[in-house]
This record gives C-alpha cells, structure tokens and sequence, in this order.
C-alpha cells in the first residue's frame, strides 16, 4: 500500500515538475535544448530569482523508495538469456529483453519467462509473428523451398532486366 502512494506521489510531482530548458536555447538554434548549468555573472538562473529558468534541485526529486522503478512499479531488468533470469523474483523484477537479441533466441527466453511468471516490458515480436515464426519451424524444409523457387518463378514472369 506504501509502495502504490508513493507512486502515486511520484506521478503528481512529475506532472508539476517544470520541463528543465537550458538557459536561452529557445533564442539561439545553436543552443540545444538538453539542461546545462547557468555559470553567467548576472545570470539570472544562476541567481534563482523569479524572472529566471527554474533549474533542478533536490526538492524535484521522487520519493527515495519508488525512485528508479518503471510506472508499473516494478525494477526494470535487462536481459540477454535464460541464465539472466535465474537470481530474478517475478514479483519484485519485470524484465526488458535485449534489442541485440534476435527472433530465434528471443522466442525460447520470452516463453520461458512467461511461463516464469515474469512482466516483460517490451515483447518486441507481436503475437502474430510469434505464431507464423513457430509454423515456420515447425513445417518441413522441402514446403520452405517450395515457397522460395515460387519467389524465383514470380520473379521471371515480370522479366525484370538488369
């Protein structure tokens, strides 16, 4: 219960919180818009008067207990393989699969990790693709070249010239 209105806590202040602009990057193109301390001798922002750019400080951050976790209130973990996921708690951890990792090693982590109990933030391969991609697998070799010399077949109709 703590741990939802913290949460929630956290989500109003965001909300409240001033997006942080570095100072006159709405002026000059050359500027860019990422925060950088004001160090100017009559800087106003580095003086914190009224007329100044709000600047970040510690009475902006989030509670010390929901600090770093993902909106669902879960700690983000990334993961390359199965062994990854062995020290894990699907209660406590949700996990965000490597985007390096391809459709074939992906497939076998992510079932195991829904078998696991696991929320996994970013599936990166839709439900549909999963199932064509498993047909694939599972359909014998000759029906996969069969397919492939249809392409070859399609391709000398439309007698494409190099």
């Amino acid at each position: 219960m703590e741990k939802n209105r913290l949460m929630e806590l956290r989500k109003n202040k965001k909300k409240k919180n001033p997006k942080f602009r570095r100072v006159e990057s709405w002026r000059y193109k050359r500027v860019k818009d990422s925060w950088r301390k004001a160090r100017g001798i009559d800087s106003q922002t580095r003086k914190k008067t009224k007329s100044g750019v709000k600047s970040p400080s510690v009475g902006y951050r989030s509670p010390k207990k929901v600090r770093g976790l993902h909106p669902s209130g879960y700690e983000e973990v990334r993961v390359t393989s199965i062994n990854d996921l062995k020290g894990l708690s699907n209660k406590r951890h949700a996990i965000k699969i490597s985007g390096r990792l391809g459709t074939r090693k992906r497939i076998p982590l992510v079932e195991y990790a829904q078998n696991r109990g696991f929320r996994i933030l970013n599936m990166g391969i839709s439900q549909r693709e999963l199932e064509s991609f498993e047909s694939m697998l599972q359909s014998p070799i000759e029906d996969l070249e069969d397919d492939f010399l249809e392409g070859e077949d399609l391709e000398d109709s439309l007698d494409l010239e190099d």
